[in-house]
C-alpha cells in the first residue's frame, strides 16, 4: 500500500504542528517516490507558502490554537508574569482585547506585582533624526549637503550664534527649528511639545534677536516697563529662565531682570527701577501686584511669553493671568508688530496642551492668528525613558521605597528626584531619611522664598543627590543631571505624570533615565491602567486636549 506523508520545516514564528501534520492527499502534479508505510516520502512546503495558506484558509483555526506571526524584537512590557510580556513589534488591532498586568491591581492580593515599560529609543525624540536608523542616515546626508537646519539658517544674528557656541549648543532641536522659524516671521504661536525638547531657547532666541536688531526706544520717556515679558508659574523656573537669558545676553547690552513672589514689594520695586528693562521674567502673582501699584506698565510690550501654559491656565492662576492679559495688546497679524503703535507678539508653550487656553486667548486676540506647533510625541509616553510600576500595600510602601533608595544611593553622583503629592509628606519623608542617614534636601511650596531660592540650585550643582519635592519641581526645570525619578506618591493626573517623567531623558542629559512609581490606591490603579494600555497600543494618553479651536487654529507642523 502506498501513502504520502506531508511534513513541514519548523517555523520560528508559528506553532502550526498538528494543523497540517496529519494532512494526507494525492497530488498528480507532484513528483513523489512511492515506498512502504514504514518509509514515507517527505514533501517540504516553503515557509512563504505556509504563511499564505495560514492567512487564507486556516486563519481562524490558527488563531484558535494561539498562532501568532509576531515580528521579533526587544521586550516593550516586562512583568512578574511572563505570559503578559509584550514585544515592541506587537501591534494590537482597533478591536483587539489588550491584556494588562495592572488589570487586577485593585485587589489586595495584587500587592507585589509589577511591570516595566522599557525604552525603545536610545535618545530623546526632540532631536532631529528621532525616527530610527533610516532618519539618522537622512540627517547625515543633510549635514553633508548643507541642508540640515542650523541657527544660522534660521536667521539668528551672529551675536546669538556666538553665545550659543559658548553654551556648547551647536544645532537646534526639532521644536526649536519650527518655533524659531515661525516667530522670526512675527507669528503668534502655541508650541506644544514634550518635556525636555528645548522650548525655552525656542522663544528666547527670536525674542532677543528682535530686541537687539531693532533696539527699541520707549515713546514715553516716563514709561517704566519691559519690551519683552516671560510669565512662568514658579520662582524656581523664573530663576532658571533668567540664568539662560543672562547667558545669551551677556555681550548684547540688554537689561534682563527677574522678579518673583515672597521677596517683598520693596525689592520688586527696586528691581523694576534699574533703568529700561529689555526682558522681564516674572511669576503672575508678583507681576499683578506690581501692575496694581503702578510699579510697571505693559503698554509698550512687544513680546509676551506664557511658559508652562497648562499650569498658568489652571484655576489657581487663571484670574491673575486674565488680569495681566487685560493690560496688554496682542497683535492679530504680523503687520501689527511693527510701527509706532505696535502690539505684542504672543508665545504660549507647554508640555501638555492646556485645555482652557482657547477660551481665554479668544478674549485678547483672534485665534486664527495663532499658529500651533505640535510635536509627534505630545501626550505620548516618552519612548526613551524606562518606566517601572510596582503595586504595594500602603503599609509596605515606605520600606519598599527605602530599599530602592538605599540601592540607588550606592551609585555615586546619581541625581534622584522623589515626588510627593503634598508638602506634609515631603517633610515627613525627609525626617525618615534623616533617621536613616540618607543625605537629601526638600523643596515644597510652603517654604519661605529665601530658603527656596537656593535649594534647587544646590541639587542642580550636585552638592546633594536626593531631592524630595512636590510638583513644584516638575514644571519646566532643567534637570539634566537627574537619572532617577521616584513617584513615592503616584501623581493625581496623567498630565502630572507626564511632567514628572519629563525630568529625565532631557536633551543634553548624559543618561536616558528611569521612572519608578509606587501604586497603592484604587485611583492610582485606574491611571496606571490607562498608561499601560497606551503603551501596549502605542497610542497617546487618553483625555488630553489636542487643539485650541476646531475651526480656526492652524497647525503648520507636526514635529
Amino acid at each position: 500500500m502506498l501513502a504520502l506523508r506531508y511534513t513541514f520545516p519548523p517555523h520560528p514564528r508559528s506553532q502550526a504542528v498538528g494543523l497540517w501534520g496529519q494532512l494526507r492527499m494525492v497530488s498528480s502534479s507532484s513528483s513523489i517516490t512511492a515506498v512502504d508505510d514504514d518509509q514515507l516520502p517527505v514533501i517540504r512546503v516553503p515557509q512563504r507558502l505556509q504563511q499564505q495558506k495560514l492567512k487564507r484558509g486556516a486563519g481562524n483555526q490558527a488563531v484558535a490554537v494561539g498562532l501568532r506571526l509576531v515580528k521579533p524584537g526587544r521586550q516593550l512590557i516586562v512583568g512578574k508574569r511572563p505570559q503578559l510580556n509584550q514585544h515592541s513589534g506587537r501591534i494590537f488591532g482597533k478591536f483587539d482585547q489588550v491584556p494588562l498586568v495592572s488589570k487586577g491591581w485593585k485587589h489586595r492580593k495584587a500587592a507585589g506585582d509589577y511591570f516595566t515599560i522599557n525604552n525603545t529609543r536610545t535618545r530623546p525624540p526632540a532631536l532631529p533624526g528621532d525616527q530610527g536608523e533610516e532618519e539618522e542616515e537622512r540627517e547625515e546626508r543633510q549635514k553633508s549637503s548643507g541642508k540640515a537646519p542650523s541657527f544660522s539658517s534660521l536667521g539668528l544674528c551672529i551675536e546669538l550664534q556666538d553665545a550659543l557656541d559658548k553654551m556648547g549648543i551647536s544645532r537646534p532641536t526639532t521644536v526649536q527649528s519650527q518655533a524659531i522659524a515661525a516667530l522670526m516671521r512675527r507669528k503668534n504661536i502655541l508650541c506644544a511639545a514634550e518635556t525636555g525638547s528645548g522650548k525655552t531657547l525656542s522663544y528666547l532666541l527670536p525674542l532677543m534677536h528682535t530686541l537687539i536688531s531693532e533696539r527699541l526706544v520707549p515713546i514715553d520717556t516716563d514709561w517704566t516697563g519691559p519690551h519683552g515679558l516671560v510669565l512662568v508659574p514658579s520662582r524656581e523656573l523664573a530663576d532658571q529662565v533668567y540664568q539662560v537669558a543672562q547667558s545669551l545676553a551677556s555681550n548684547l547690552n540688554l537689561n534682563v531682570q527677574t522678579v518673583g513672589g515672597g521677596r517683598g514689594l520693596g525689592n520688586v520695586k527696586l528691581a523694576l527701577s534699574r533703568g529700561q528693562i529689555d526682558l522681564l521674567i516674572s511669576t503672575p502673582g508678583i507681576l499683578w501686584k506690581a501692575l496694581k501699584r503702578d510699579f510697571i506698565s505693559l503698554r509698550e510690550l512687544t513680546y509676551l511669553v506664557l511658559d508652562e501654559a497648562d499650569t498658568l491656565f489652571d484655576a489657581s492662576f487663571v484670574e491673575l493671568l486674565e488680569g495681566i492679559l487685560n493690560h496688554t495688546q496682542i497683535a492679530s497679524n504680523a503687520s501689527e508688530t511693527h510701527g509706532v503703535e505696535r502690539k505684542a507678539q504672543l508665545v504660549v508653550t507647554g508640555a501638555t496642551f492646556p485645555g482652557g487656553v482657547g477660551e481665554l486667548l479668544s478674549k485678547i486676540t483672534d485665534l486664527g492668528s495663532i499658529t500651533t506647533i505640535k510635536s509627534k510625541g505630545l501626550h505620548y509616553l516618552m519612548p526613551h525613558v524606562k518606566q517601572k510600576f510596582t503595586k504595594v500595600k500602603r503599609a509596605d510602601k515606605l520600606s519598599e521605597f527605602l530599599q530602592v533608595l538605599k540601592q540607588l544611593a550606592k551609585r555615586p553622583e546619581v541625581g534622584i528626584l522623589v515626588f510627593c503629592n503634598n508638602a506634609a509628606t515631603v517633610n515627613w519623608l525627609g525626617y525618615i531619611l534623616e533617621d536613616h542617614r540618607i543625605k537629601h534636601i526638600r523643596l515644597q511650596g510652603n517654604m519661605v522664598a529665601e530658603k527656596r531660592s537656593s535649594i534647587f540650585d544646590t541639587f542642580q550643582r550636585g552638592l546633594i543627590d536626593v531631592l524630595i519635592c512636590t510638583d513644584i519641581a516638575s514644571r519646566g526645570l532643567d534637570t539634566r543631571r537627574v537619572e532617577i525619578v521616584i513617584n513615592y506618591d503616584f501623581p493625581p493626573t496623567l498630565c502630572d505624570y507626564i511632567h514628572r517623567a519629563g525630568r529625565v531623558g532631557r536633551v543634553g542629559g548624559k543618561v536616558l533615565g528611569t521612572v519608578i512609581s509606587f501604586v497603592t490606591h484604587p485611583w492610582d490603579v485606574e491611571l496606571v491602567q490607562k498608561i499601560e494600555a497606551s503603551a501596549r497600543q502605542k497610542l497617546m494618553l487618553p483625555g488630553m486636549e489636542s487643539k485650541i479651536s476646531e475651526a480656526t487654529a492652524k497647525i503648520i507642523a507636526e514635529l
